[in-house]
């Protein structure tokens, strides 16, 4: 069913700390009156061509489908960091997003972007960055965090102007940190607020 009152919260978890990542965006989102989250996943991809996955994943969000991006007014992206970029599995979808791209169907839409690292070091802004690079093709509006946000400016775990960020530690083991999940909804709301300003 169409509507104009959901944001796509699109993720890809390996480890789980980027799906609590996305559950606390849409948690962000969904403060905004008026705005609900639509959570989605990619599946992952395999280097056997014989490979595939289940229609309707094991646990958490369902499959992400291209309408899912048509039908919402604004997108939250959430990947990894695989060596300073998005994973593969979410490059792979974005890549057979070109239809969308013909029609111009995300022109004007807002988006903002989410990732969780190993090491404090390990590629979190370039992570983001990357994943603006076919948002920003597709013509979408980037809304990032800004420093009024006071975690931000005083956060020692994960937190970034690109977007909201995690330090997950070298075996996925560290919970997301208080300044973490504030940061994750801030980035909810602010992408909310402004999907709603942009739809009127």
């Amino acid at each position: 069913m169409i509507t104009d009152t959901e944001i796509l919260v699109l993720y890809y978890s390996q480890h789980g700390a980027t799906r609590q990542m996305a559950q606390l965006v849409a948690r962000g989102i969904e403060q905004v009156d008026g705005i609900r989250a639509r959570l989605r996943t990619v599946p992952r991809i395999s280097t056997l061509c014989e490979a595939s996955e289940a229609g309707i994943p094991d646990s958490g969000a369902p499959y992400v489908e291209l309408h899912d991006l048509e039908e919402c007014i604004g997108l939250a992206l959430g990947s990894p960091t695989r060596f300073g970029n998005m994973a593969a599995a979410m490059k792979y979808f974005w890549d057979g997003t070109g239809g969308l791209w013909m029609k111009h169907a995300l022109v004007g839409k807002p988006a903002a972007l989410f990732t969780s690292t190993s090491s404090m070091h390990g590629g979190q802004e370039s992570t983001l960055l990357s994943m603006m690079l076919p948002l920003m093709h597709h013509g979408m509006i980037i809304v990032g965090l800004p420093y009024s946000e006071a975690e931000l400016a005083s956060t020692q775990t994960g937190g970034t102007p690109y977007g909201a960020s995690h330090v997950a530690g070298l075996t996925s083991d560290l919970p997301i940190s208080e300044a973490e999940k504030k940061l994750c909804m801030a980035l909810g709301r602010r992408l909310a607020q402004t999907a709603l300003k942009l739809a009127a």
